[in-house]
């Protein structure tokens, strides 16, 4: 049986949080040990994350949380607020992601001034689009599901992960 999809949404934060909090690391260790195993291992599981999880969970909100709440009238600006944090994520992912390679490849030798800011300023934009999806926005859209809808959004999530 596929899991409610608001567990799905709440266990991908928990994953996103522990991939900031790596990356976060990763900043420290490659300024005070560069580029070794340990570096290569956290960025190599960074990548994926950020190139995977974090746009099916994206799409999963798109998909089942935002349009509940959309034709219910309720926190719409939040919503299209949230919308476009989604398309900066996905954007900023794009650059970070391209100073992260040359560390996930044992390439990296220092990161460039502007790097560092790209590599802040896409963690801190998670910080209050995380806290209004938590908070405000996941017990709306869960309010405003019944039964048959819920099945239909896990059942979807489930298929689009290749879940059974």
């Amino acid at each position: 049986m596929a899991e409610l999809p608001f567990d799905v949404l709440g266990e991908c934060h928990e994953q996103l949080q522990r991939m900031l909090r790596l990356l976060q690391w990763l900043r420290l260790h490659l300024a005070a040990m560069g580029c070794d195993a340990q570096a290569l291992d956290a960025a190599r599981e960074i990548l994926p994350f950020f190139d995977q999880a974090a746009p099916a969970h994206h799409e999963d909100e798109e998909r089942h949380v935002f349009p509940p709440l959309l034709a219910a009238g309720q926190h719409v600006q939040t919503i299209y607020r949230l919308q476009r944090e989604h398309l900066e994520m996905a954007e900023l992912w794009t650059l970070v992601r391209a100073v992260l390679q040359p560390v996930a490849a044992g390439r990296w030798q220092a990161f460039a001034p502007d790097d560092e800011g790209l590599l802040e300023r896409f963690a801190r934009l998670h910080d209050w689009h995380q806290a209004a999806e938590d908070e405000l926005i996941f017990p709306a859209a869960a309010l405003c599901l019944d039964g048959p809808a819920l099945a239909a959004a896990a059942g979807d999530m489930a298929r689009r992960r290749g879940a059974n």
